[in-house]
């Protein structure tokens, strides 16, 4: 899966998670970023049963970004972006029928990913603790209108809210 590096001087598998808890990392386990409708509390019904089987354990960000696309985000990372896009890193569980459901929710056909909505890629996250951690990344795979692009890097409950209006 990657490497899981810390700051220095911070146990391996344990990452402070801005003292409302301690959130555990784990080398053995996989990880989603999740900067839409995957997160905590944001789900659709359609989505609302798998997505409460992932498990917070931090909040994190990606270099790149984010787009409004009406009632869902897109995000394109880019290393060498200044944006960031916020997002909350989730543990998945270990049943392997999980991401293929996410992947089926997001539009990713693994067989034929090209034509997907969205492409699952493996990213490099930053913990907003400290260290970093490699997770699953739903990387959208259009061309989106820059008028669409959220300067907060932040999507969350007011623009699914304002997309069902």
């Amino acid at each position: 899966m990657g490497i899981l590096r810390l700051r220095s001087g911070q146990a391996p598998g344990l990452t402070d998670a801005g003292k409302r808890g301690i959130c555990r990392i784990s080398k053995m386990s996989q990880y989603l970023f999740a900067y839409g409708t995957l997160q905590p509390g944001l789900a659709p019904t359609k989505i609302a049963r798998v997505a409460a089987k992932l498990r917070p354990v931090g909040e994190g960000f990606v270099r790149g970004v984010l787009y409004d696309l009406g009632g869902y985000p897109g995000a394109v990372a880019d290393p060498g972006a200044k944006g960031r896009i916020m997002g909350t890193v989730m543990e998945l569980p270990e049943d392997e029928g999980v991401l293929a459901r996410l992947d089926a929710y997001e539009g990713f056909d693994p067989e034929t990913p090209e034509t997907s909505e969205y492409i699952r890629e493996r990213q490099a996250v930053e913990l907003k603790t400290g260290g970093m951690v490699e997770c699953w990344f739903y990387r959208y795979n259009r061309r989106p209108r820059e008028t669409d692009r959220v300067e907060s890097g932040t999507w969350g409950i007011k623009q699914l809210l304002a997309s069902s209006r």
